[in-house]
């Protein structure tokens, strides 16, 4: 996992009866295991890639351990969103709130199929009032989806706040986003460093 994009499960989160992850161990290859020294878009060693099965089933590192993706947690997700049907694995970030969707790099175009794409604008569309963004991320890459474009975005630590604002444009609406920014003046941490700032511009599926 990047450290924008941590492996990392709500604890109030619940396994629906039936989600079970049979022979699916996407993420035992989408996240970076620091505990393992495991990097980002690599196998684990100690997975069996199509058997789901994990060599050190009963030690594993706690992240590992404690680790559902949403599909298994949300009732609402259907059944083409099982990562290893979709070569995607989704997670709600507990921190702040956002949607992150891990990318299998074997199969880096696959958020941009359909019906995921589609799925993920209007995931993006329902949460934009609440702030609550959806992020895609292929190893260190990470993009904004926003209802109608999607906005390369370029931090350089972890992402703990984005702020998006609409304005109208001569082919459409555009959007500034801000990642981290500065706090208002006067409030705590107010000298906190802004990490990326960004005009939107549509990017070609």
């Amino acid at each position: 996992m990047s450290t924008s994009d941590p492996m990392t499960t709500s604890p109030d989160a619940l396994v629906i009866p039936g989600r079970e992850c049979g022979t699916c161990s996407l993420c035992c290859k989408v996240y970076t295991i620091p505990e393992l020294d495991k990097p980002a878009g690599k196998w684990c060693k100690h997975c069996l890639p199509g058997k789901g099965i994990c060599k050190i089933h009963d030690d594993l590192p706690a992240g590992c351990a404690a680790f559902n993706c949403r599909w298994r947690t949300e009732e609402a997700m259907p059944p083409h969103w099982k990562p290893d049907v979709a070569k995607m694995v989704v997670t709600v970030n507990p921190r702040n709130g956002y949607i992150y969707v891990r990318v299998d790099p074997g199969t880096p175009s696959a958020w941009r199929k359909e019906p995921y794409y589609d799925e993920l604008r209007q995931l993006a569309r329902n949460n934009l009032e609440s702030r609550i963004y959806v992020v895609v991320s292929l190893n260190d890459t990470f993009t904004l989806v926003l209802p109608d474009l999607d906005v390369p975005l370029k931090p350089q630590g972890p992402i703990d706040r984005i702020v998006v604002s609409k304005r109208p444009g001569a082919d459409g609406a555009r959007y500034d986003v801000a990642v981290n920014p500065d706090p208002p003046a006067g409030s705590a941490g107010a000298n906190a460093a802004t990490v990326s700032e960004v005009a939107a511009e549509p990017v070609g599926r």
